[in-house]
């Protein structure tokens, strides 16, 4: 079972990194980026520094994403109305209108295949789920701590 677990996990993986891929390259985005507006629409304006803790990425590889992004129009840096030294990263709404499209078929079918399971069933899912996340930030933390 803890073999078959494993390979399950690594598919899962492997069919969401392809996944980010397809959709990164349909966006004319690199996975980086796509994940990076992901953060922004979920958690809202962020900081530099904020978006390398949630992405785990070293301080460098973030202003250089940051730069792409804004060249790209999807996203601008504004100063912080309480603390004007500090500078925040939000999302320029207007260009991502239609991107949640693509997303949609996807979204449903998910929706679907959570129908199938008792709550209780998906309570222990998402239990999996959030603990073997914060696993996986560990381990991305590690190796950024390991090449910074």
């Amino acid at each position: 079972m803890l073999e078959a677990l494993g390979m399950a996990g690594r598919e899962n993986s492997n069919a969401a990194v392809m996944y980010h891929s397809a959709m990164g390259e349909r966006l004319g985005l690199g996975m980086t980026e796509e994940k990076t507006l992901d953060l922004l629409q979920r958690l809202g304006p962020l900081t530099a520094g904020e978006i390398g803790q949630h992405a785990g990425l070293a301080p460098a590889t973030v202003s250089g994403l940051i730069d792409r992004l804004e060249a790209k129009w999807l996203v601008r840096r504004v100063r912080d109305t309480k603390d004007r030294r500090r500078v925040i990263v939000e999302i320029n709404h207007e260009r991502l209108a239609g991107f949640a499209e693509l997303f949609e078929p996807f979204v449903a079918a998910l929706s679907e295949l959570y129908g199938r399971y008792t709550d209780a069933e998906l309570e222990l899912i998402l239990d999996f789920v959030n603990r073997s996340t914060a696993l996986q930030r560990r381990a991305t933390e590690e190796l950024v701590r390991e090449t910074s």
